[in-house]
């Protein structure tokens, strides 16, 4: 049961949505990405809460969310150790063949990472930067802008891109959040300024919490992050991953990032098991 279609399971090979639909013509739809650890999902009601805020805030009509966790449960129990997604489309936008919203759940193989990763500076003018608008906080299909700024990444040599504001200040990733650590102390970007609600950020603060590390939120720029100790990723694929190289400065991997990264991993286990 790879995939399933508006609660219909459907072959790989045939699993389709109408090439008039608007998650395709425009980007019209939301999606979550949830980390499936021997067929148990982590965090299953967390990514289920925020997919009926992202719902809410794009003016998309969604199924009983029972009904979505429990196609989600069926999609990983199949696959076992992998990324269950959920994707909600718009629908058609043709008025004569016009189709409600499509609800896709599927998985894809998690894949293999390095033990920690380098991150390019990049400029995101795209991003709000904590400007409010009708969509802050929503997790979209619209993600072009974001996967551009991870392929010129990429093509220079990097692991990924660190989005940065208009007026420096650092955001997130393109699809993670970060943190580093100044004398002790885990610094990250404030929610205030539009970057997502991660799911592991959240996990990742209140374990450190629980370890009794101290943890600030704010706007920071970026010599804030090139001064650091330790910089470390965050995201549902990457878990807490030390990131080595921010532009031409390298880190080495830390022993709070070491921590928190075993602190979260013990969560997962304990959620999971």
């Amino acid at each position: 049961m790879r995939v399933i279609i508006d609660g219909r399971p459907v072959d790989p090979g045939d699993a389709t949505i109408s090439v008039f639909d608007w998650g395709l013509l425009r980007g019209d739809g939301i999606f979550e990405a949830i980390r499936s650890y021997r067929g148990r999902l982590f965090q299953l009601d967390a990514h289920l809460a925020r997919l009926q805020r992202s719902a809410a805030l794009m003016h998309l009509e969604l199924p009983d969310v029972s009904e979505i966790a429990r196609w989600a449960r069926a999609v990983g129990e199949d696959g076992q150790d992998c990324t269950v997604r959920i994707l909600v489309t718009r629908g058609g936008s043709e008025p004569d063949i016009d189709s409600p919203g499509r609800v896709v759940v599927l998985w894809e193989s998690a894949p293999d990472l390095p033990p920690s990763v380098s991150v390019r500076p990049t400029p995101a003018p795209w991003h709000s930067g904590g400007i409010p608008w009708e969509l802050m906080g929503a997790k979209t299909l619209s993600y072009a802008p974001n996967m551009s700024a991870w392929r010129v990444a990429r093509a220079e040599g990097y692991n990924d891109a660190l989005l940065l504001t208009r007026d420096g200040d650092v955001l997130e990733g393109p699809t993670f959040s970060i943190g580093w650590v100044v004398d002790g102390m885990i610094e990250t970007p404030s929610l205030e300024l539009g970057i997502l609600a991660s799911i592991t950020r959240t996990v990742a603060l209140e374990e450190a919490a629980r370890l009794g590390l101290e943890v600030a939120e704010g706007r920071y720029g970026l010599e804030r992050v090139l001064g650091a100790d330790e910089v470390f990723a965050l995201s549902t694929l990457k878990e807490v991953k030390p990131v080595d190289r921010v532009g031409t400065t390298t880190f080495e991997p830390g022993p709070i990032t070491a921590r928190l990264a075993a602190a979260y991993r013990a969560r997962v286990e304990f959620e999971t098991s």
